[in-house]
């Protein structure tokens, strides 16, 4: 499965936010990374390089690489209605992204982890791809085995991923329902999808 495995506090730092999630490095030096920092000169940026920033900060929020990425804004652009809102449902509707809603694992490459490793059932059967769309009305849960795992017993407990009007979750039994997708005024996310748009369609 390809995914990015490089420096996270670096990409959260160019971004000025903590993509994924709380991140001491991001706190203590809150400017871009590189050896001048701050004192770095910048010329005005491009139109361009505003749109490319944006989808990159999609990209590493999401955990998704470049071709799954333009694959799903493919599938957004024939949708009916917002291409950009229809990217971000479709992001969302990911499975490591739903468990990672759920707060079954406080980041999404936990979450992706958790479903690679076969910890996670939809529907009483083991998905273990991370990318699998999961559908309104589709059961989530830990497996039976994988209950005792002191690391998602902890990260349920803290319900640091807040709670969702689209997603109903048991914590006493692991198990929730995604019960729709979500409008875009629902997810939290703070990207420009239009940039996003605006870039694909050159």
């Amino acid at each position: 499965m390809a995914r990015y495995t490089g420096p996270k506090s670096k990409i959260a730092r160019r971004f000025k936010e903590p993509i994924f999630g709380p991140d001491k490095a991001l706190e203590k030096k809150n400017y871009p990374p590189g050896q001048h920092g701050n004192a770095r000169r910048r010329g005005k940026k491009s139109e361009y390089s505003f749109q490319l920033m944006e989808k990159q900060k999609a990209k590493y929020t999401y955990g998704i690489l470049e071709k799954q990425f333009r694959r799903f804004f493919d599938i957004a652009s024939r949708k009916s209605g917002p291409t950009g809102e229809n990217l971000l449902k479709i992001c969302e509707s990911r499975l490591d992204n739903v468990v990672y809603r759920m707060s079954i694992s406080p980041t999404r490459s936990g979450a992706r982890q958790l479903v690679s490793h076969k910890h996670i059932l939809v529907n009483g059967n083991i998905v273990n791809i991370p990318s699998y769309m999961v559908k309104p009305g589709d059961i989530v849960e830990v497996r039976e085995r994988s209950k005792a795992i002191e690391d998602i017993k902890n990260s349920i407990s803290s319900g640091r991923n807040g709670h969702y009007s689209w997603i109903e979750f048991d914590s006493t039994e692991m198990k929730g329902t995604f019960v729709a997708v979500p409008e875009r005024e629902h997810i939290p996310e703070n990207i420009k999808e239009q940039l996003i748009v605006e870039l694909y369609s050159k």
